[in-house]
């Protein structure tokens, strides 16, 4: 799937613009910039996103069923309307154990390296 940028100035309805695809992880990026991005995410049911060091705080929000984030080996279980920040130099994996679509705003400015 195509990832584009959403257009500006025009509204839309968050969980219509990102589809589940079997066995897939689709993303959708809604803007992305230098200073960090927000990216809209399907995950269908046994499907994982790969296992990754982040090296900026990212702010993660369910907004369709129920994703199993483990930060640093410890597992969090978030249902639709929940959110969780993994906080930058962790460790993390995000599961579907059953398919879910969340926001993921990823924040680049603000750190020393």
């Amino acid at each position: 799937m195509e990832n584009t940028e959403v257009e500006k100035s025009k509204s839309f309805i968050i969980l219509e613009i990102i589809e589940y695809v079997p066995n897939s992880v689709v993303t959708k990026t809604i803007i992305k910039k230098t200073s960090g991005n927000v990216t809209i995410v399907s995950v269908d049911t046994g499907e994982n996103l790969t296992e990754k060091l982040s090296r900026f705080d990212s702010f993660i929000q369910i907004i369709e069923g129920r994703a199993e984030i483990i930060i640093n080996d410890i597992s969090h279980t978030l249902n639709t309307g929940q959110a969780i920040i993994i906080p930058a130099n962790t460790k993390n994996i995000i599961k579907a154990n059953e398919r879910f679509k969340m926001i993921s705003t990823v924040i680049k400015s603000g750190y020393e390296f």
